[in-house]
């Protein structure tokens, strides 16, 4: 089972209020700034209001002056909802069953997806690993069996089962119908790009 990447965000990066922030925090005003870089203070607003996109040169010369690593501008906010109707599909490489990433994309700590999985539905014939330290399958609805080299773990609704991502297995939905259920890997075996 091969993981593909998520689609791309169609999110627009914004830097600006991460720079206005900082500014303030250092207790500079915009000309100050302006002075310090060369920049006119009529396009530092606009940057802190994100209606323009600086170069990288010119976001380079911001972050020296605000004594701000560039790739902070970048980080994640520590608090961010992701909405399953939202949330961006993957190819995990099961048959029947659609996942679905539901932690941010950039988020290289931990990753939760949520998937249904289809009557009959199985992550392949082969048994297979992930690149993490830890894996955690948990029912929501459902039967579903795991498959590990010496053995199989048959779990219900509310069963958690918690196993090495590097450790052979795969699963099948053994149920009468549908299965819902959430995969957490620890740490992520990819991050998508901001």
């Amino acid at each position: 089972m091969r993981a593909l990447h998520p689609t791309p965000s169609g999110d627009p990066v914004r830097v600006g209020a991460r720079l206005r922030a900082s500014r303030k925090a250092q207790g500079l005003t915009i000309e100050q700034v302006a002075a310090a870089t060369g920049l006119t203070r009529g396009f530092l607003s606009r940057v802190e209001r994100d209606e323009t996109s600086p170069s990288v040169t010119t976001l380079v010369t911001l972050c020296q002056v605000l004594s701000l690593p560039v790739g902070s501008l970048f980080e994640d906010a520590d608090t961010e909802v992701v909405r399953l109707a939202d949330a961006p599909h993957l190819n995990m490489g099961g048959q029947g069953v659609v996942d679905r990433m539901v932690t941010p994309r950039a988020q290289s700590k931990i990753q939760i997806l949520r998937s249904r999985l289809e009557m009959g539905a199985h992550g392949g014939e082969r048994l297979y690993t992930i690149n993490c330290d830890v894996e955690v399958l948990h029912i929501v609805s459902g039967e579903v069996a795991v498959q590990f080299t010496d053995r199989t773990e048959t779990l219900a609704a509310g069963d958690t089962l918690t196993f090495s991502g590097r450790e052979p297995h795969t699963w099948r939905n053994v149920g009468p119908g549908p299965a819902e259920v959430t995969w957490t890997f620890v740490p992520a075996p990819w991050s998508g790009s901001r």
